[in-house]
């Protein structure tokens, strides 16, 4: 099985190169990863069955709409549009995942979040958790600043990038 550090790795390697699609299979465990360059995200979940796990195609946007599949590994996050807040300014901070995972807001369930909007955080505050693969990993706010606002809910499962964050930096 492959170390977080190898995931991140591949992740960005993917990410430099002009490759749109990356499958890794080893010992019955699946890595698939894609890139969105100029494409159209768009599903089509009609006739699958709701116990099934259906996954997301992406196609140009002048090919027609596929139909799903039904796939039995583990279930991929459905990618979704996410309207940016009109509030969103040009010097606000973006608190980033640097992984795909499982949002967490508070170190266990029955504790406070690491932060709220409206808090104070330094560069090495902890300010979530993203678990990825059993591992859980403490996100840092990268910079000094004010939490304006949470961009996730907790236990959303986060994509590779994918603002959690925006700060007002100091």
């Amino acid at each position: 099985m492959l170390k977080v550090q190898e995931i991140r790795e591949l992740i960005k390697l993917v990410d430099q190169s002009s490759i749109d699609e990356f499958v890794y299979e080893i010992d019955g465990s699946k890595i698939q990863m894609k890139k969105n360059s100029q494409t159209t995200i768009v599903s089509q979940l009609a006739s699958v069955p709701q116990a099934a796990n259906a996954a997301v195609q992406s196609v140009p946007a002048a090919q027609p709409v596929p139909t799903a599949h039904v796939q039995e590994a583990a279930p991929e996050p459905v990618k979704a549009t996410v309207n940016e807040p009109a509030a969103v300014q040009s010097n606000l901070h973006k608190i980033t995942s640097p992984m795909v995972g499982t949002f967490y807001a508070s170190p266990t369930p029955d504790a406070d979040n690491y932060v709220k909007a409206g808090d104070r955080v330094s560069k090495d505050s902890i300010v979530c958790i993203v678990e990825a693969m059993k591992l859980f990993n403490e996100i840092e706010a990268e910079v000094d600043g004010e939490i304006v606002e949470i961009l996730v809910k907790n236990g959303q499962l986060v994509e590779y990038g994918q603002p959690l964050f925006l700060v007002k930096p100091e």
